[in-house]
C-alpha cells in the first residue's frame, strides 16, 4: 500500500524461488510489501491452547494444543500401521492421524504433555473431526535444532498465527516475515501528519512491527487502530478523487417539460406513489436537472418499485429530448423488464404506431439473440431518435449501436458489469450521459460507502401498498421427510385456489460436467452425515421436474426454465407462466431478479443451503407480489446444529433485507462479499471490517473528501499518492469500478 523501492522488491530475492513461488501462487504475495501487509489472523498466547471445539470443517487451520495420548495402530493383517494422536486444550479434543512411513518422526516427537502447533485441513472420519498427516512445530525447548529455533523466533509471548495454506504453514510464514520485518523502516506514511496527530494514530512503522510482533496485547490495539485508518482512508481517497473528477465533467441538463410524457405516464397510473419513491424521485429529478453527470446508486428492497422510479427518470429524460438505455444482465431480465415496461406504458409506448397517444415514444429491445431484421429496425430505430426507450444486455454496448442523443444510462443489477461496459455504454452520448445504477441487493450503509463510494446513494426500504406478507419456513427434509411431503402438499394447495408456484434448484442438470466425481472405494463409508449432505451433488432442475410430474405434483401443469435454452423459449415459457397457462415453474435462479408474477405465491428452494442469504432473499421476493400472501419453503439436507441451518433460519426470521445483509456480511467471510461485488477490494481490506468498523469508514470518507476538495492532485502528500498507486496498480487497475 505505501510500496517504495526497498518495499516493491520481490520476495524472491529475499525468501528464494521457491517460497516466494508458494506465497505468490497460494497467498497473492509477489513484494517485500505484500508481505508486511499479510497480517496474523489471530494471537495464541504461549501458556494458551487454542478451543479444538470451535474448528471450522473443510478448512486449513493452525492449533496450539498438548498431546494427551499417542499409540501406533495396526491394520491389513499387520502389514499396514497407523499412528493416533489426540491433542487437548482443555476443552476438547481433536485426533491427529498419521499413515506408514510417515509415522516415525511424530512417534518420535508427539510424546503426552507435549505442546505443539499443529496445521492441517479439518476433516472428518466416524463422526470425529482430525487432522490427517498435519504439518507440526513443537513448543517445548528441547535439544532439537527447530524447537530451538522457534522458541529464538518468536520470544515474545505472543504467537502470530498467520492465514496460511497447506503448502505453507504459519510458523514459515513467520520466519518469513522476520526476514523482511526490517524494511517496514522504510515504508512512507499515507495519512497527512495532522490526521494522524489528530486522532492519536501510532506511525505506521511502528504499526507494522507492532502487528507482526507484538509485545502486548496493547501493542496489537494500536497496530490494528492505525492499520484499519490506512485501509479506509486510502480507498476513501481513491473513491473520492473519483466523485471530483466525475463533478469536473459537463453533461446536458435534462428536465421534464410540464404537461408532456412523464405527466401523461402519472396520471395513468392505476395507484400513488409511495412517500420514499417520491422522495428519490426528487433526489434523482434534482441531479438529471445539474449540468455535471449524475452518478448515483438506487439500492432498496425486493419490490419496493425500483423499476418504477428508474422508469419515470428515463421518460423525464425522453420528455427533454434525449434517449435513456436500460442495461440489464441475462435476456430474460432484458425481456421482461420491455414485456413490463411496454405494459405499464400502454399507447405512450406506441410513438410512431397507428393508436399511439399524443405524448409517446418508442420501447425497444436489443439482445444478442434476436433476428437480423428485428435488429436493424432497433438500431435504425435508436441512431434516427425515433426510439426513446431502450432496453438490452451487453448488445448495447457494441460497436455498432449508436444513439440519436443518449441522456440517461440505468444499469440494472451493478455487480455483474465490468468498468469496460459501463463506460462503453456512457461514451455513446454526444456528452457523457447520467447514470443511475440500481441494485436489488440491499447493501448495509458502510458496505455501499466501500463499494460503491463513487456514487451518491438513494435508498428505497419501503413496500408499495397491495404487497402481501411472506411466510417463511425451513423444511428439513433429512430428518423428517414428511415436512417435505407436507410442502408439496402446500403446493398442491396453493394451485387449487387459482394460484402458481416456483420450484427453484442449484442446478440444470443435463452436462456431463455437472456429473459428481465418483470417490475411492471406501469414500461412502468414511462420509458423516454433514458430508454426505455436502458432497452429493445439488439438485437438478431437469431431474425434479421429471420427479414432481410424475409424483407429488402429477396432473399439475409443470415447465422447466433454465439459463441454457434458447432465448425465444425462455420468453415463451415465461409468458406462459404470466398468462397463468403452467402451474409450476421449476427453475433455476435465472428468475432471481425483476420477474415479476403477481399470481406467484409459493416458493419451494431446494438444497437451500447451497445459496447466499441475499439470493434466497432475492428469489423469495418473486411471491407475494400480488393481493394473496406469499410461501417460501427453504428445503435443506443439512443437519440443525450447522452453520448453513442457522443462515437459513436467519432468513426465515425476517424479511427486512438490510437485517440480512448484515447477517450475510457477518457470517461470510469478508472478503467473500466485497471481492464479488467489487474485485480488488478483496485484496486492499485486510485489517478493516465493514460492519465493525462503521465509524471508521464513516469518518474516513469525510476526512478523504476534505483532503481531495483541499488538493486534488494531493500535491502535498506524496506518501498518499504513493499509496494510491499501490491500490491501484495495473493488476487492479480501475478495480474501483470493476463488477
Amino acid at each position: 500500500m505505501d510500496l517504495v523501492p526497498v518495499l516493491e522488491e520481490p520476495l524472491k530475492k529475499v525468501l528464494g524461488p521457491p517460497t516466494a513461488k508458494v506465497m505468490a501462487e497460494h497467498l497473492g504475495l509477489h513484494t517485500v510489501g505484500d508481505l508486511l501487509h499479510h497480517y496474523p489472523r489471530r494471537y495464541a498466547e504461549r501458556g494458551e491452547l487454542t478451543r479444538l471445539a470451535e474448528l471450522p470443517l473443510d478448512e486449513h487451520v493452525t492449533v496450539v494444543a498438548q498431546v494427551a495420548t499417542a499409540r501406533v495402530l495396526r491394520f491389513n493383517g499387520g502389514s499396514g500401521q497407523r499412528l493416533e494422536v489426540t491433542i487437548t486444550d482443555g476443552s476438547g479434543q481433536l485426533q491427529l492421524v498419521f499413515f506408514g512411513r510417515g509415522i516415525h518422526k511424530p512417534h518420535k516427537d508427539l510424546l503426552p504433555g507435549t505442546r505443539a502447533m499443529f496445521a492441517g485441513k479439518v476433516g472428518v472420519f466416524n463422526r470425529k473431526m482430525q487432522l490427517a498427516h498435519p504439518a507440526y512445530q513443537l513448543l517445548t525447548a528441547d535439544s532439537s535444532e527447530d524447537a530451538a529455533e522457534t522458541v529464538g523466533s518468536w520470544a515474545g509471548a505472543l504467537l502470530p498465527i498467520y492465514p496460511a495454506t497447506a503448502k505453507l504453514e504459519s510458523w514459515k510464514i513467520a520466519k518469513a516475515v522476520d526476514l523482511v520485518l526490517p524494511s517496514a523502516r522504510e515504508a512512507v506514511d499515507p495519512l497527512p501528519e495532522s490526521l494522524r496527530e489528530g486522532r492519536g494514530l501510532v506511525p505506521l512503522t511502528e504499526a507494522l512491527l507492532k502487528i507482526h510482533r507484538p509485545g502486548t496485547k496493547a501493542d496489537i490495539a494500536d497496530a490494528r487502530a492505525r492499520l484499519k485508518w490506512d485501509e479506509a482512508f486510502v480507498l476513501q481517497v481513491a473513491l473520492a478523487r473519483r466523485r471530483f473528477a466525475d463533478t469536473q465533467l459537463s453533461a446536458a441538463p435534462r428536465v421534464a417539460k410540464p404537461d408532456g410524457l412523464l405527466t401523461a405516464f402519472d396520471e395513468k397510473l392505476p395507484f400513488t406513489l409511495t412517500d420514499g419513491q417520491q422522495k428519490v424521485s426528487k433526489e434523482i429529478f434534482d441531479d438529471l436537472a445539474t449540468e455535471h453527470p449524475m452518478h448515483r446508486l438506487l439500492q432498496g428492497e425486493v419490490g419496493s418499485g425500483k423499476t418504477m422510479v428508474a422508469l419515470r427518470a428515463m421518460l423525464a429524460v425522453v420528455d427533454a429530448g434525449g434517449q435513456a438505455a436500460m442495461l440489464a444482465p441475462t435476456e430474460v431480465l432484458a425481456q421482461q423488464h420491455h414485456r413490463s415496461i411496454t405494459e405499464m406504458m400502454g399507447e405512450l409506448a406506441q410513438g410512431g404506431m397507428l393508436g399511439g397517444a399524443e405524448h409517446s415514444t418508442k420501447v425497444v429491445l436489443l439482445t444478442g439473440s434476436m433476428g437480423t431484421a428485428a435488429r436493424k429496425q432497433a438500431l435504425l430505430d435508436l441512431v434516427t431518435g425515433e426510439a426513446g426507450l431502450v432496453i438490452g444486455t451487453h448488445a448495447l454496448i457494441e460497436d455498432k449501436v449508436h444513439f440519436h442523443d443518449l441522456g440517461l444510462v440505468v444499469v440494472d443489477e451493478q455487480h455483474r458489469f465490468g468498468v469496460e461496459q459501463r463506460d462503453a455504454l456512457r461514451s455513446k452520448g454526444k456528452q457523457p450521459p447520467h447514470l443511475l445504477v440500481m441494485t436489488a441487493t440491499p447493501i448495509p450503509r458502510t458496505v455501499a460507502m466501500t463499494v460503491f463510494g463513487d456514487l451518491e446513494t438513494s435508498v428505497l426500504d419501503q413496500l408499495p401498498a397491495g404487497r402481501s406478507p411472506i411466510a417463511s419456513h425451513v423444511v428439513p427434509a433429512a430428518d423428517k421427510p414428511h415436512f417435505l411431503a407436507r410442502a408439496w402438499e402446500r403446493v398442491r394447495e396453493e394451485v387449487g385456489k387459482g394460484h402458481q408456484a416456483y420450484v427453484v434448484c442449484p442446478r440444470i442438470g443435463d452436462d456431463e460436467d455437472e456429473k459428481p466425481k465418483k470417490g475411492g472405494k471406501n469414500a461412502a463409508k468414511k462420509q458423516s452425515a454433514e458430508d454426505e449432505a455436502e458432497k452429493r451433488p445439488p439438485l437438478a432442475v431437469l431431474a425434479v421436474a421429471e420427479e414432481l410430474a410424475h409424483g407429488p405434483l402429477q396432473g399439475l401443469r409443470v415447465e422447466v426454465l433454465h439459463g441454457r435454452m434458447h432465448p425465444d423459449d425462455k420468453d415463451a415459457v415465461m409468458r406462459r407462466f404470466a398468462a397463468g397457462e403452467t402451474d409450476v415453474l421449476v427453475a433455476t435462479t435465472v428468475i432471481e431478479v425483476g420477474v415479476n408474477v403477481p399470481n406467484a405465491t409459493a416458493m419451494v428452494i431446494m438444497d437451500a443451503d447451497r445459496f447466499g442469504v441475499s439470493q434466497l432473499h432475492q428469489l423469495r421476493g418473486r411471491v407475494g407480489r400480488g393481493a394473496a400472501p406469499g410461501l417460501c419453503l427453504l428445503v435443506t439436507d443439512m443437519p440443525e446444529a450447522g452453520p448453513a441451518r442457522a443462515r437459513l433460519g436467519a432468513v426465515a426470521s425476517t424479511l427486512d433485507g438490510f437485517e440480512l445483509s448484515r447477517i450475510d456480511l457477518e457470517q461470510r467471510r469478508e472478503g467473500d462479499v466485497l471481492g464479488q461485488a467489487q474485485s480488488g477490494v478483496r485484496s486492499s481490506l485486510r485489517m478493516l471490517a465493514v460492519i465493525e468498523d462503521e465509524e471508521i469508514i464513516a469518518e474516513a470518507r469525510e476526512e478523504a473528501t476534505r483532503v481531495v476538495t483541499a488538493d486534488p492532485e494531493l500535491a502535498g502528500l506524496p506518501g498518499l499518492r504513493t499509496a494510491l498507486d499501490a491500490l491501484l496498480d495495473e493488476e487492479r487497475e480501475q478495480y474501483l469500478d470493476k463488477g
